[in-house]
């Protein structure tokens, strides 16, 4: 079952792997997370090892035209790696503070707050961009983003967006989104990572439970999962999230994206 969306500008999503996706969205190309490491590569984090599993659908090389970057966080590997940092040449960045400042000198590089909205203008287009809160590692900064634009039409008065997590637990805070904007897509970075640290194992991202739930509280109409597999410190990988989404009663409104494939979601 395709789940209904209501978004009047032309949108499709081509998932590369772990949170790496292109926005396809009213002529313009939109990516998030960049990663292209291939599979196989570790990192040495000290208290534990990053494993890569999967190597991306795609290839830097093979990329569209890209207009901008949507960066949750500069600092993890599973969320921009060496390669995916020349996809951030000579583009808009939008991202953290402390990302737009570990990512400098370049030439556009902004920094979002939670509830903060800016605009991006790119290719004859212009978008409103607004960050979202997260909570992941501790210390560290995340954003997420709800991005708007008026070819993407309303929904009882509220403007239909596009919404990208980040790497995030569950915030009730979050609710907060529904009182401004209707989540036409919800794509959210999923996975229950997990993070062995001293006083214990933290789960640093949604579990299948929690992203049910925040989709339902949003109201959204479609629940692209991202963030799940690739990864070994993954806890909750695509078969036991689909088990959990299924049991939440979410499983009618989920859109499951082939890697590599563009995928017309509107």
């Amino acid at each position: 079952m395709t789940p209904n969306i209501k978004f009047d500008a032309p949108l499709a999503i081509t998932h590369i792997g772990t949170a790496t996706a292109i926005i396809h969205v009213d002529g313009i190309n939109l990516l998030t997370d960049p990663v292209f490491t291939p599979a196989g590569t570790e990192w040495d984090w000290g208290i534990t090892v990053l494993k890569h599993l999967d190597a991306p659908a795609m290839k830097l090389e093979d990329l569209p035209d890209i207009d901008a970057v949507l960066l949750s966080h500069e600092d993890h590997p599973d969320n921009l790696d060496e390669p995916g940092r020349a996809a951030l040449e000579g583009r808009p960045v939008l991202t953290t503070g402390d990302g737009a400042r570990n990512l400098g000198p370049r030439s556009d590089v902004r920094a979002l707050k939670p509830w903060e909205t800016l605009p991006l203008e790119v290719g004859g287009k212009r978008f409103e961009v607004t960050g979202t809160p997260c909570e992941h590692l501790p210390g560290g900064e995340v954003t997420g983003f709800i991005v708007t634009a008026p070819s993407f039409g309303s929904t009882d008065g509220k403007p239909n967006a596009i919404y990208f997590s980040g790497d995030t637990i569950y915030l009730p805070e979050l609710i907060q989104m529904k009182k401004r904007f209707h989540i036409s897509v919800a794509l959210l970075n999923i996975g229950k990572a997990t993070a062995p640290l001293p006083t214990g194992p933290l789960v640093i991202t949604m579990d299948g439970v929690e992203a049910a739930r925040l989709f339902r509280e949003l109201e959204a109409d479609v629940l692209v999962p991202m963030h799940f597999d690739s990864w070994a410190h993954f806890a909750e990988k695509r078969d036991a999230l689909a088990t959990a989404l299924e049991k939440e009663g979410v499983m009618d409104q989920v859109r499951w994206l082939e890697p590599g494939v563009k995928t017309t979601l509107a």
